[in-house]
């Protein structure tokens, strides 16, 4: 399936309705993450700035392209409860602008787990949500981006992503991943594909994450997003 082509669009692939300049909250999100990825430091490593170069690269050729926006309909999950309090504190601090970009377009969020079978505790505590990406709402085959939303007190199984070149951004709250620091908003964080990765929250607050995935079009299709069946000894570097 192409950037422009979707089977259910209303109104025709071809309609300017249907398509992004048509929806203004879409865009401004989408250069609320273009910004963070263009101004934000790679602290001296090589490989973070060329995960960097990818997204911000990839993501001009996509806004330039005027694609369809297929809107999903909006769901939310128990975790969506803590939605208030992290855009509260996203307005505090450095990622002020993506914060609210995001609370603009609160209402046509769709939240979900990309698990077949997710524990129980977990449903509690965790979702995602795509904003761009082969299944939309604005599409995209050449990469994904969206938000991850955590309860305060959440460890968030260890797993990993087969051919999927993924990238965290705090947004609000504090978070580890892999036990080895504390990430504040602003942060980033750069899993290579196939590293084994495992996050966990503070106490007293919830966490939201933006995050952007860049891989092969069948990948990011269909990411067989899965735990992993045993904790592996994880090393401290990515």
């Amino acid at each position: 399936m192409s950037e422009t082509t979707r089977p259910d669009e209303v109104g025709g692939p071809d309609s300017e309705q249907a398509r992004l300049r048509a929806h203004p909250t879409w865009i401004y999100l989408l250069r609320e993450f273009q910004e963070i990825y263009s101004r934000g430091s790679a602290g001296g490593s090589k490989a973070i700035r060329s995960h960097r170069r990818k997204v911000r690269a990839s993501l001009s050729v996509v806004i330039n392209a005027n694609p369809a926006v297929i809107p999903r309909p909006p769901t939310d999950k128990p975790v969506t409860r803590h939605l208030p309090r992290a855009f509260d504190l996203a307005a505090r601090g450095s990622m002020a602008g993506l914060g609210r970009a995001l609370e603009r377009a609160a209402a046509e969020l769709s939240w979900e787990y990309g698990y077949t079978r997710v524990p129980p505790h977990l449903a509690e505590k965790y979702a995602y949500c795509e904003i761009l990406g082969p299944r939309g709402p604005v599409l995209s085959e050449r990469l994904t981006l969206g938000f991850v939303l955590f309860a305060p007190r959440t460890t968030y199984p260890q797993h990993s992503h087969a051919e999927i070149e993924e990238s965290y951004i705090s947004v609000s709250g504090a978070w580890s991943e892999n036990e080895f620091a504390v990430f504040a908003p602003g942060s980033l964080i750069l899993n290579k594909p196939g590293h084994e990765h495992r996050i966990t929250t503070g106490t007293d607050d919830p966490c939201l994450l933006a995050y952007a995935w860049v891989g092969p079009g069948d990948k990011l299709t269909e990411p067989g997003m899965k735990f992993s069946k045993t904790r592996k000894r994880m090393e401290m570097g990515i």
